[in-house]
């Protein structure tokens, strides 16, 4: 059994029997915590609404913790004061594979800023997709719309042989009609059990257009969806 919690935006906390993993927290409550279990949070990148600084907060509360950075934040900033420098943090940039506290982390490079993260928890497997996604915008170029979709489908490629049990992607609204692009290039293209759809700065509304939509028809039944901050998914296995 899985416990996945919703915090807001991309931010999400993943328990297991041992373990947390937070995932891109900026805002939202946390639930009670067991201290007697690890943390591990993971930052995908830099930008505001994926990285809140509260999160070092958090090594008052967890003995075992780590922090596992994108490489374009600076650690040295985030250090545990009277530890020896990033002690406790990792710094990760595209296509690198660690180990911490018996996960393998690996990630992908995104075609925004940082990285994606894919778990292996002993024989499950987590993704979690930062701002990687196909950011299609109307007002760019032919030339940067096809940029962003070829590097996208190049890094969901490398995901193609994955059974992933919690993948985490973005499904934004202000991509218009193009919201569901990347979401759907991702659930054709791998093995997902559930999905949880991300980055939709707090428009629920999107859940009912991916209902709607022609392309979902062959997972929605995979789609977990989402009605409010704090709510949370019992993943059975």
């Amino acid at each position: 059994m899985m416990e996945v919690t919703y915090l807001g935006h991309s931010g999400f906390l993943l328990e297991m029997e041992h373990i947390y993993c937070l995932f891109d927290y900026y805002k939202g409550g946390f639930p009670k915590w067991n201290p007697d279990k690890k943390m591990v949070i993971f930052v995908s990148h830099a930008h505001y609404d994926h990285f809140g600084k509260e999160i070092f907060r958090l090594r008052e509360v967890f003995p075992e913790i780590c922090y596992v950075l994108s490489s374009d934040i600076d650690p040295t900033e985030y250090s545990h004061v009277g530890f020896s420098p990033c002690s406790d943090i990792i710094s990760m940039g595209p296509n690198e594979e660690k180990e911490i506290f018996g996960i393998k982390v690996r990630t992908l490079r995104s075609n925004d800023q940082g990285v994606a993260y894919l778990l292996r928890c002993g024989d499950r497997t987590i993704y979690h997709a930062g701002d990687l996604n196909w950011w299609h915008w109307e007002e760019e170029s032919e030339m940067f719309n096809k940029m962003i979709r070829r590097t996208y489908q190049s890094e969901i490629n490398k995901l193609q042989r994955e059974k992933i049990d919690i993948a985490f992607v973005p499904v934004d609204p202000r991509l218009g009609e193009q919201y569901c692009w990347g979401i759907d290039c991702f659930m054709k293209r791998t093995d997902t059990k559930h999905v949880f759809p991300m980055h939709f700065w707090g428009n629920y509304d999107v859940f009912d257009r991916l209902m709607l939509e022609k392309c979902t028809g062959t997972y929605k039944d995979r789609i977990m969806r989402i009605e409010r901050e704090g709510q949370t998914f019992l993943i059975k296995e």
